[in-house]
């Protein structure tokens, strides 16, 4: 059975969030810190080649942002964003921000989540 998976960005939730991260991926993409939403988003919403590949996953996926994360969850020096692995009511990271700050595009995320999944 496979665990679920915890994605969790590196921006906050609410109106105010939103708006500040739509200005600043548009005004300075290269200075915007959550590389999950950088990838795996555009201006119009979620991009279909990343929203394709999580409905052909073999695992229950969910989404939070980092203050939802932290209002659930109590781990302490967590880094955003990340891929947790939630298994029999246990958390574990799974995959790291450095990991996901490496890649460059859907198609490298997609690379190592399939490579991650296969460990």
């Amino acid at each position: 059975m496979n665990p679920s998976l915890l994605f969790v960005y590196n921006a906050d939730s609410g109106l105010f969030s939103t708006v500040t991260d739509f200005a600043h991926k548009i005004l300075s993409p290269k200075t915007y810190p959550c590389k999950l939403c950088a990838i795996t988003y555009d201006n119009f919403g979620i991009k279909k080649e990343w929203e394709q590949f999580i409905k052909e996953m073999k695992a229950d996926i969910k989404f939070l942002h980092r203050d939802e994360f932290l209002k659930i969850y109590d781990i302490a020096n967590a880094s955003f964003p990340c891929v947790f692995a939630e298994k029999d009511s246990n958390i574990e990271l799974f995959i790291t921000d450095k990991e996901i700050n490496a890649c460059d595009s859907v198609e490298e995320l997609k690379k190592l989540m399939t490579i991650k999944l296969t460990q």
